[in-house]
């Protein structure tokens, strides 16, 4: 393989390209679509599946409670806008619980058998929710929402679970980041539908049956096409087999021994890597900031610049779209970068988290003095912030399996579970700094707390970061995986 440098000192990138020649090789003798990629198609739609019945209620509840601006055919509820906050948060009480537990079942029990059970169990209490509202009103459909949590709270270790069994280590940005980009897919066919849906003769209900009966399809199709590893796979080939089999192993020095699958999990070795508790600060200043955008940015619009954007579904949508693109743009990017070895797998995850983090935080604080005859300006400002936010599917989201590819769904789970809190506190906070909506002096407040999040958080990535993989990734008293950083050529 002939390297081709983009500049600076060519002796550094030896290493990487050494790495990366076992792969290099075996990817001559195979070449084109595998089975991993229908593998990663499956999780794009998996994941496609959990933000649709995620996100279905945020619309439907607007016709469950007004019947009369949607079909008054079917049945409305008279719930205060408390409930109805309290309905929509209760699906995050679950979703927090389970978290930590999911990536120690996922590594235990498979990828596969977690995430199929989950999304299962989801989509069938999605399709009961208008019995369960008729039957037991908002307390049942409360309950509902708070099991449906704890089912989907599996969903992001077990990804990265299998994941890690499938995507080589050149592949991790790219095959990663097609399969998270499900969730705003998934978020931008509910919030571009669900409307339509509920003023049809089919009325709101059927946002559910919908969803829900789409999600025991994607179930079906899993159980019998789904593989949680190579391994498991029983239509791989044996060429794809070990092509994989040689990307991981170029992990791995000669010295170094395969470890045990069910070796105990090293929860102390986790909290005083420097490299993990960063990759949590990360992790979640991303969520603080993602989530002040999307749940406050559109009141902030509405009181201060008399926009309201949550009453159009395609400006509703417009931002999940933008975030939706920008992800496989900057994967394309990542490609080029690392098809001509410019960039080490450590560079490459602290520029594009640098990028998703960073950028944000300056269009957050000039989204705060736009003025109110600016709307178009706000709008753009917006869209290009969320946009900008899906660089970090190169940055900390793929982090996890850099640092232990045994344990990702597990750091996943920790470093996700801690995020959601960040999500709940987050828009608490702008209730609390928030007393007057119409003040724009009060929400620039908001916007500079998220975006001093942003600096730090982000900040400490880029000194403490790192992409090799850890010494508590392997068994105690083995010799250990190389720490050499891979290049991520994409191929």
């Amino acid at each position: 393989m002939k390297l081709m440098c983009c500049g600076g000192n060519n002796a550094s990138m030896d290493m990487d390209t050494k790495n990366s020649k076992k792969e290099d090789e075996a990817e001559g003798k195979f070449t084109g679509l595998g089975v991993r990629h229908l593998q990663v198609f499956l999780l794009f739609f998996a994941l496609t599946v959990a933000y649709a019945l995620r996100v279905n209620l945020s619309v439907a509840v607007v016709a469950m409670t007004d019947a009369s601006g949607a079909n008054p055919d079917f049945p409305e509820y008279n719930w205060s806008e408390k409930t109805k906050s309290l309905l929509l948060s209760s699906f995050f009480w679950g979703y927090v619980v389970t978290q930590v537990p999911a990536g120690q079942m996922a590594r235990k029990f498979g990828g596969k058998m977690l995430i199929l059970s989950g999304l299962t169990i989801c989509s069938i209490l999605n399709i009961l929710t208008p019995i369960c509202a008729k039957i037991g009103g908002w307390q049942l459909v409360c309950a509902l929402r708070v099991v449906e949590g704890l089912c989907q709270g599996v969903v992001f270790p077990s990804t990265h679970t299998i994941l890690s069994k499938w995507a080589m280590p050149s592949e991790r940005a790219s095959l990663g980041t097609c399969a998270y980009a499900g969730n705003q897919f998934g978020t931008i066919l509910m919030l571009a539908t669900s409307g339509v849906i509920a003023a049809s003769p089919i009325g709101w209900p059927s946002i559910f049956y919908i969803s829900g009966g789409i999600g025991c399809v994607w179930s079906v199709v899993y159980f019998f096409f789904g593989a949680g590893s190579p391994e498991e796979s029983k239509s791989i080939s044996s060429e794809e087999r070990k092509l994989i089999e040689m990307a991981h192993a170029s992990e791995v020095t000669s010295a170094s021994e395969v470890p045990q699958q069910q070796m105990s999990t090293p929860w102390l070795s986790f909290f005083t890597s420097p490299a993990f508790l960063v990759l949590i600060v990360a992790h979640s200043v991303h969520n603080w900031g993602f989530w002040t955008l999307l749940t406050e940015i559109p009141s902030y619009m509405k009181n201060v610049l008399g926009k309201d954007i949550k009453s159009n579904a395609l400006l509703s949508s417009l931002p999940y779209v933008c975030m939706f693109v920008m992800s496989f743009v900057f994967s394309a990017i990542s490609q080029q970068l690392n098809n001509r070895h410019c960039v080490s797998t450590v560079v490459s995850r602290k520029i594009f988290n640098s990028i998703g983090l960073w950028i944000p935080m300056i269009t957050l604080i000039c989204l705060g003095y736009v003025g109110a005859d600016q709307t178009t300006l706000a709008v753009a400002l917006l869209c290009f912030t969320v946009g900008m936010n899906a660089a970090t599917y190169l940055g900390y989201n793929m982090n996890h399996i850099d640092l232990a590819p045994n344990f990702a769904g597990i750091l996943m789970g920790i470093t996700n579970g801690v995020a959601n809190i960040m999500s709940i506190i987050a828009p608490l906070i702008v209730g609390f700094i928030v007393k007057d909506e119409h003040d724009p002096e009060q929400w620039r407040v908001v916007f500079f707390i998220a975006s001093g999040f942003y600096l730090v958080g982000n900040t400490l990535f880029v000194i403490f970061g790192k992409a090799s993989i850890q010494p508590w990734n392997d068994p105690p008293a083995k010799p250990r995986r190389n720490s050499t950083p891979q290049v991520e050529s994409q191929h």
